[in-house]
C-alpha cells in the first residue's frame, strides 16, 4: 500500500486544493508535485504574483502558507502500479472531517483533476453541500488534452477567486 502525505493547512486557509494521490516522483521526493513537468507550483506561483525561481520545498509551503492556501489528497493509502489515477485501488480516504472542523476558515475547495474530485465525492458528498468547489483540469504532465494557456488560465482564476 502506498502512503500519501499530511496537509498543508492552517487557521489561515481559506483554499484547499485537493489533488488524488502522489505520482512515484512526489512519493520518492517526498513533495506534492514533485515531477519536474507537473505544472502545479508553476500555477500557484503566478496567482501569488511571487516569481517562479526554482524554490525550494518550504518555499513552495511558504507561498501557499501566505496566500491562505492549503493542499492535502483525498487518498490516504492506496494500492497503484506506476503513477496515473486510473491506476489507483484499494482507497482509504483521508480525514476531510477532521480537516474541515479544525480549519473552519476553509470556503472553497479546489480539485486538481477529475479523479480527485471523483474519489471525493464518493467518500464526502456532504462537505460538497457545505463548501464552494470547482473542478480543475489536472496540472499532471498526463494531461495534454488542454492547451497550456487555458488552464494556466482555469487555475489562475480559481486561485484568486477568494
Amino acid at each position: 500500500m502506498l502512503e500519501s502525505f499530511t496537509f498543508i493547512a492552517n487557521q489561515q486557509t481559506k483554499i484547499l486544493i485537493i489533488g488524488s494521490m502522489p505520482g512515484i516522483a512526489s512519493l520518492r521526493a517526498q513533495e506534492y508535485y514533485a515531477h519536474p513537468q507537473n505544472l502545479f507550483w508553476k500555477f500557484v506561483f503566478k496567482a501569488c504574483c511571487v516569481d517562479y525561481n526554482f524554490p525550494t520545498y518550504n518555499e513552495k509551503i511558504a507561498v501557499l502558507s501566505s496566500h491562505c492556501l492549503g493542499l492535502w489528497d483525498v487518498v490516504k493509502n492506496c494500492a497503484r502500479e506506476g503513477s496515473l489515477d486510473c491506476n489507483i485501488k484499494e482507497v482509504i480516504p483521508n480525514d476531510f472531517y477532521f480537516l474541515t472542523n479544525c480549519y473552519p476558515n476553509i470556503l472553497k475547495f479546489l480539485f486538481n483533476g477529475q479523479k480527485a474530485f471523483k474519489l471525493f465525492k464518493t467518500f464526502y458528498p456532504e462537505l460538497l453541500i457545505k463548501k464552494q468547489y470547482a473542478v480543475l483540469p489536472s496540472t499532471s504532465p498526463a494531461n495534454a488534452s488542454i492547451p497550456f494557456k487555458e488552464k494556466e488560465s482555469i487555475w489562475i482564476n480559481s486561485l484568486i477567486s477568494i
